[in-house]
């Protein structure tokens, strides 16, 4: 059985559980994980029946979904999906709908055609579901750490004083589209932007945007704050280059630090300890720790390795409450590995440890790093994890 009816199954028996008379998917990344086309669409599911319907591209998704042909319909209209679907099923009961990232003009056409039915929102389900990965999920992950590793191949060949950190992403981005990046990353938060990835060095380390909740750089305007800036590299800066992919519909997310020239030893010491960190959650993650336990136990172990003050530190009195999170179909899928988050860790789950440094004197270091969930955690990141000196 092919992965996407697998995923299907699962979902229409938690639909019945759920007491809903179906669900009605709109959002490309959903329609993508369980068909396997990402061709305008809505797709529905009921416990006993699913059916696809395309809006457009209609021989595209003939020849991409993974699903059965004749569960593939050409329809545009959400009017006469309803009529096809819901005309038989009793008024009064639930409808899903993916409604975090429905627009309100959108949710009152729903309103108006689903009119009798209760609208939920079904995202949390969905979400939950994705949280494990399967072999296949799995396996194009590591096609998509290849290929963020060639982006940090560039770096060692192009990075000097007088380079730009906009030449310098670049540089990056070249390298990734040319090794399969399809150029584009996705994130569930509405009206969220933000530059290929976040780049940055020297001076620009220690300028936080309210955009991402970590190192983030300038960007070139206020337009979009955050991300690599005109300024030229200096020999001694610090340089923090953390520009995802998208490879076959799934992401890699990873940072590495450089240094142009020699690393002082304080900025050594800071990574070093910010390596030791990471290895013993690496070493030490389990199945069915909650992700706040997770949060705990890097804040432990930056207390006894004595850099409690600039383990996740912002400046200005401000710190992280993050230290990573689950990535898949979007780059930032839960769980999120926070003081906040008490969901459970299982098997399969695709974290990435994202955690950094800053100190006023010695600079700011980060390392972020993507792991599997299992017996033994596995590092899916293929980069070495050091502090490079690029001379």
């Amino acid at each position: 059985m092919l992965e996407p009816i697998k995923r299907i199954k699962t979902l229409q028996e938690m639909i019945e559980t759920r007491d809903l008379s179906g669900v009605i998917l709109f959002y490309s990344r959903d329609v993508f994980y369980y068909t396997g086309t990402s061709q305008p669409s809505y797709f529905f599911i009921s416990p006993q029946h699913y059916c696809l319907f395309v809006r457009a591209g209609y021989d595209f998704a003939l020849r991409e979904a993974q699903i059965e042909k004749e569960n593939i319909k050409e329809e545009r209209h959400l009017e006469n999906i309803f009529k096809e679907n819901f005309s038989i099923i009793k008024r009064g009961k639930k409808i899903g709908v993916e409604l975090d990232v429905l627009p309100a003009n959108r949710f009152l056409e729903f309103s108006r055609i689903f009119s009798g039915f209760e609208i939920v929102d079904i995202s949390p389900l969905l979400l939950n579901q994705r949280k494990r990965k399967d072999a296949s999920e799995i396996k194009i992950i590591r096609k998509a750490c290849s290929t963020i590793h060639r982006g940090h191949e560039r770096v060692l060949t192009v990075l000097r004083e007088g380079l730009t950190e906009l030449e310098l992403a670049a540089a990056v981005e070249d390298a990734h589209r040319l090794a399969g990046h399809e150029g584009i990353f996705f994130i569930r938060q509405p009206d969220f932007f933000m530059s290929r990835g976040p780049l940055a060095s020297g001076p620009n380390l220690y300028q936080i945007s309210g955009m991402v909740y970590s190192i983030t750089g300038v960007g070139l305007s206020a337009s979009v704050p955050l991300g690599p800036s005109r300024r030229k590299i200096r020999r001694g800066d610090l340089v923090v280059v953390d520009i995802p992919v998208l490879v076959e519909g799934y992401h890699a997310d990873q940072t590495r630090t450089y240094v142009v020239g020699k690393a002082k030893d304080g900025a050594k010491k800071l990574f070093q300890s910010l390596k030791e960190i990471s290895n013993h959650l690496i070493d030490h993650i389990t199945p069915g720790m909650k992700c706040s336990e997770v949060y705990k136990m890097a804040v432990k172990k930056a207390e006894e390795l004595q850099v409690g003050k600039p383990f996740l530190n912002f400046g200005n009195g401000r710190k992280s409450k993050i230290i990573g999170h689950g990535v898949g179909i979007e780059i930032n899928e839960p769980p999120t590995l926070s003081d906040y988050d008490h969901s459970i860790i299982s098997e399969g789950f695709v974290l990435a440890l994202d955690m950094h440094m800053m100190d006023e004197k010695f600079g700011v270091v980060k390392l972020e790093d993507m792991i599997v969930i299992g017996e033994k955690n596995k590092l899916l990141t293929k980069t070495p994890r050091e502090l490079f000196e690029v001379e």
